[in-house]
């Protein structure tokens, strides 16, 4: 195994023979082309950037466009209107011959109009995006004029084939919202979970805000929303994420499984290699901005900011707040096992290490016996628990010599690979057969150590800092644990789907299990990184590892599957699978807790430049009816099934509120970070930031792109979807992927120190909920099916009263 000293180019030591020089020509290569590299990195996104500046249109067009004003030009025609003479006489002839100096016009003019018809065009965009009516359109039923006349006009000025960040320029920013309408919207919201005397209290508390500072926070926001580009997404960053000092494993971190249905190998190392490379392929597309921007109906962009930061950037903790840090490129990755850390180069002169190239170095990694240096098989601890207590690690131990060296290689990692030393459980064939009735109680059981093990392992085998932790079994399973603050879970959804659709349908595997292909080289070996720990630093990591050990001990985690029926049943039925199963939420927790609680699901707020997420709050008037009347067993069907409708359409309206900035949540906590700054104390917005999310709730998208339309719509693509930790201390964490026609999987976490919750317990009533609801469908269908058949037998049948 290669030393820590062949990381550097060369060394010299002096003794009593004189200099001694050590010089690595194979490092001093791989600096070159890493040079090399960046070089045509920066050259790569300065074109780029010309190109987006353009866009809608393109620079070839630009050049067309000069060239076609000079030939008229020349030809007799001025389509200047005496503009080009002018610019000739007045500007260039004192520098050029007559005739350079009209070219010179000719191309400033075309070149000039060009651009202004360009920003005519995203101007115009930016408007149309502003509008969102569409958006309220009830599927299945005629669409009104006006969206008609938008959509029409969209297409016509929207361009083709857009690069990553084209659509950047002509997003609208994020609305803000008047005061009057975020105050009613809330106390709407909050009716259900208050009694009369509660409510009326609230209702004084912002009546009282409003006539008193809640107009004067408004301005200062307002001022705010015109120098910003998005109003929201600095302050959430800053106050939600990275001036959060508790652990962030768990408390912020999130998770994500692996394919469901397929092992495509059982060999750690060849797996691990499939997926690294790919997410370097991933990673290259980025760069190159080759990858297609998320569009909804095909021509309404969505924001890609946040895939800017989802590569080389790691999170630096300090004492009051953290800093993310992205690096512009990264030539490695680091990788851990059996408590080492190895710093794996992923080029060789300039060029991607193929997978059973990169293999090679990883089995190098397996094969070697050499122990951990003191303190560094635990050292990873110290990004699992209190921040400030790292911060100070960090500064005091990690600043100079072998340990900042070691500590720069994992952090300017392009991400970290973590070869488990554990095997993971996971369903193979199918989910049904493999989980028979009797069994199905110990895979799920399988199915949670599993999730445990990618959300938060051993506190000391992930390096929670940096933007993902890709995690590979000692049987080949993978899953992923990413950081919070620089982007939401969509981001990395999309670049899981991306690396496991590359592993299993393009890279493959032999016979045998390993990596397809022929090295074409011999690679430079794994370096492992040197640690120099002192007692102290050692005694704060055993620390650190104590407080996340409480926190991760702490969690209790459960993935239910839903198998009996899925969104195939809710489409049949008209209700949309996300409302449907927000309302089943409500019923089971409801049933679980025995009153109403504030219920918090995850929106995008994408459709607006720098826009990450908004609050869907879903417990409502309507779901709080729904519930009440399925618990009321003098409530009929039909009046049930009316309620469960009204509850799904209100709640398709708020998601709807929800994306196109009509939210509650992000204005109120904008306008309480604005009171702390003037120092002004509002017991209102006190209130609001104070109340507990008892059920925090996300849905994972199944699907992002149709790279490998095969893998995803077939069983082989569908993967168990991710998590996240508790949000409040005896409350629920809900995440649910609607995988197919007829499976959904949950995955329910909570505190096991709370008394009030149970995740096996809530994936019960969840189950229960589910059921009850299929069978109140099922009837309504029956009731109509009945129906019909009474019609038909009597146009058939004559009445008994009429004469024969």
């Amino acid at each position: 195994m290669a030393e820590a000293h062949e990381a550097v180019a060369f060394s010299f030591s002096v003794g009593h023979e004189g200099f001694n020089v050590d010089v690595s020509y194979d490092v001093f290569k791989a600096l070159f082309y890493a040079g090399y590299r960046s070089w045509k990195l920066r050259c790569r996104r300065t074109l780029n950037s010309l190109y987006n500046s353009l866009y809608p249109g393109h620079p070839s067009r630009g050049i067309a466009c000069c060239g076609v004003v000079a030939g008229l030009y020349f030809k007799g025609y001025d389509p200047s209107f005496h503009i080009i003479d002018w610019l000739e006489s007045n500007i260039f002839r004192r520098y050029l011959q007559p005739r350079n100096g009209k070219i010179l016009a000719c191309i400033v003019f075309g070149g000039g109009g060009y651009i202004l018809f360009i920003q005519l065009r995203q101007y115009t965009l930016k408007k149309l995006f502003s509008y969102h009516g569409w958006m309220y359109q009830e599927h299945g039923k005629n669409i009104g004029l006006v969206p008609k006349i938008w959509s029409v006009l969209v297409k016509l000025c929207v361009g083709r084939n857009p690069s990553l960040f084209s659509c950047q320029n002509f997003l609208p920013s994020l609305p803000l919202p008047s005061l009057d309408e975020t105050l009613r919207r809330y106390l709407r919201s909050v009716r259900p979970l208050y009694d009369d005397n509660e409510y009326q209290r609230m209702e004084k508390l912002a009546e009282e805000f409003k006539q008193t500072i809640g107009r004067k926070l408004q301005r200062y926001l307002w001022l705010k929303w015109i120098i910003s580009t998005n109003y929201v997404s600095d302050w959430w960053e800053k106050f939600i994420y990275l001036r959060g000092r508790s652990p962030i494993m768990v408390n912020s971190n999130f998770y994500g499984l692996d394919a469901i249905y397929i092992r495509p190998t059982t060999i750690q190392t060849a797996r691990a290699a499939n997926l690294t490379c790919a997410a370097f392929r991933y990673r290259t597309e980025l760069d190159h901005e080759n990858i297609k921007p998320l569009m909804i109906q095909k021509f309404v962009p969505l924001c890609s900011s946040q895939y800017e930061r989802q590569f080389n950037t790691v999170r630096i903790p300090g004492k009051e707040t953290d800093k993310i840090i992205h690096y512009a490129d990264s030539h490695h990755v680091a990788v851990y096992h059996k408590g080492r850390w190895y710093k794996v180069f992923m080029f060789y002169k300039d060029n991607l290490l193929q997978p059973c190239e990169l293999q090679l170095q990883l089995d190098e990694i397996i094969r070697d016996t050499t122990p951990p240096n003191y303190g560094e098989e635990h050292l990873a601890a110290l990004t699992a628990g209190e921040r400030p207590l790292w911060a100070e690690a960090r500064e005091t131990y990690f600043s100079s010599g072998v340990n900042r060296y070691s500590l720069e290689a994992i952090e300017k990692a392009a991400f970290v690979l973590i070869l488990d030393d554990e095997d993971f459980e996971i369903g193979t064939q199918d989910v049904k057969s493999d989980w028979p009735t009797s069994d199905k109680g110990s895979m799920t059981g399988k199915l949670d150590d599993y999730a445990c093990a990618i959300l938060h392992g051993k506190a000391y085998n992930r390096w929670f800092d940096k933007s993902f932790n890709f995690i590979v079994s000692r049987n080949a399973v993978f899953g992923f644990n990413v950081e919070h603050s620089w982007a939401d879970a969509p981001i990395t959804g999309h670049l899981a789907e991306y690396v496991l659709s590359e592993d299993i349908m393009n890279y493959g595997y032999d016979a045998l299990g390993n990596t397809c292909g022929t090295p074409r080289f011999t690679a430079l070996k794994p370096i492992k990184l040197k640690w120099n720990i002192p007692e102290s630093c050692n005694l704060m990591i055993e620390k650190s590892l104590v407080q996340a050990t409480k926190v991760y001990n702490d969690v209790d985690l459960h993935i239910y599957v839903q198998d009996s029926y899925g969104k195939g049943f809710m489409k049949k039925h008209r209700l949309s699978p996300d409302a449907y199963i927000q309302m089943s939420l409500q019923l089971a927790h409801y049933r679980d807790s025995g009153h109403f609680n504030l219920t918090y699901e995850a929106s995008m707020t994408r459709l607006f430049r720098d826009g990450r997420t908004e609050t869907v709050r879903s417990c409502s008037i309507e779901s709080s009816h729904w519930v009440k009347a399925m618990e009321d067993p003098t409530v009929s069907k039909v009046e049930r099934i009316k309620l469960l409708r009204a509850a799904c359409d209100h709640h398709q309206l708020q998601y709807r509120d929800a994306m196109s900035g009509k939210g509650i949540d992000r204005h109120l906590f904008c306008l309480y970070v604005v009171s702390k700054y003037l120092n002004l104390d509002s017991p209102f917005l006190h209130q609001v930031l104070q109340e507990p999310w008892k059920l925090s709730t996300s849905q994972t998208p199944a699907s992002y792109e149709d790279r490998y339309p095969q893998f995803n719509r077939k069983k082989k693509g569908i993967k168990a979807g991710g998590g996240f930790g508790p949000v409040a201390a005896d409350g629920y964490g809900v995440s649910y992927i609607i995988t197919s026609e007829d499976l959904i999987f949950f995955h329910i976490s909570s505190n096991k120190s709370s008394a009030e919750t149970d995740s096996k317990r809530f994936g019960q009533r969840i189950q229960q909920a589910m059921q009850d609801m299929r069978e109140l469908l099922e009837s309504e269908s029956k009731s109509a099916s009945s129906s019909k058949n009474e019609k038909k037998i009597s146009t058939v049948v004559p009445s008994t009263d009429q004469p024969a």
